[in-house]
Parts: C-alpha cells; sequence; structure tokens
C-alpha cells in the first residue's frame, strides 16, 4: 500500500497515521511531495525541513518501508508507478475530494482508497502556530 503526502514536521499524529497505514497490509510505501510540491500546496514558507532530510526521518520509521520523493503536485505519477492494491488517505478528505486524477489511477489500477482518521490536535500547521507564539 502507499500513502503520501508533505511531511514537513514530523510529529505524533503522522507517526500514528503511518502505522496505522502499515497495518493495512505488508509493505508501506511513502510518496513524499518534493520541497517545490510543497511550497505550491502549502505557501511559500514550507517546507520547513528540506525534502531529504523529511525523507529520511520517515525512512526511519518502522512502519515505513520505502519513501519515494516526486515532483509533480499530485501524486498521480507516483501512484502510476507504485501501483498500490491501497492508497490510503487521511480522513480529512472524502472519495469525492480526493484529486479525482489519482482516484481514477488507483481505479484504474484496480486498487481501492482507505481512509485513516488523524489525531486529533495534531498537525504541522497547528505546530507551527504554536512555535510563533513563543
Amino acid at each position: 500500500m502507499v500513502t503520501n503526502g508533505c511531511f514537513d514536521l514530523l510529529h505524533a499524529g503522522h507517526v500514528t497515521y503511518l502505522e496505522q497505514a502499515r497495518n493495512l497490509g505488508d509493505a508501506l510505501l511513502i510518496g513524499l511531495n518534493a520541497d517545490e510540491g510543497v511550497r505550491q500546496l502549502k505557501g511559500p514558507d514550507r517546507p520547513v525541513n528540506p525534502q531529504d532530510d523529511r525523507a529520511a526521518l520517515l525512512a526511519a520509521l518502522e512502519s515505513v518501508t520505502a519513501v519515494c520523493i516526486f515532483n509533480e503536485r499530485t501524486a498521480t505519477r507516483f501512484l502510476s508507478e507504485a501501483g498500490p492494491d491501497i492508497y490510503v488517505k487521511g480522513a480529512d478528505y472524502t472519495i469525492e475530494t480526493v484529486p479525482q486524477e489519482e482516484r481514477r489511477m488507483v481505479e484504474k489500477l484496480g486498487g481501492r482508497i482507505a481512509f485513516i482518521p488523524f489525531v486529533p490536535g495534531k498537525s504541522t500547521t497547528a505546530l507551527l502556530k504554536k512555535i510563533s507564539q513563543l
């Protein structure tokens, strides 16, 4: 199975999400948004951590089998190459709000999309807000 994201400031919410994703199958491949993609998605002040650092931290987690950095804004090409049986997304998405080109690719490959809830109060945005108030 695969998931993807920015994983800018790794926190307990990320770790819990990735552990739950890994429990859905035998291996977990992460598609990691490259720095430019993160800027496009999150704004000019992001990422805080460069892509190689983010990849190294993710790869060190027991739940993660491998990490692949991709340059595109969406994960469609990554998904086409990974060919997942299960594409895991956070429950802030629904089948209707997942980027539809990603949905079509997963379905074309015979996979399905699974949604995992986030840990309440744990997010990079909340963490950055807290840091800015120090």
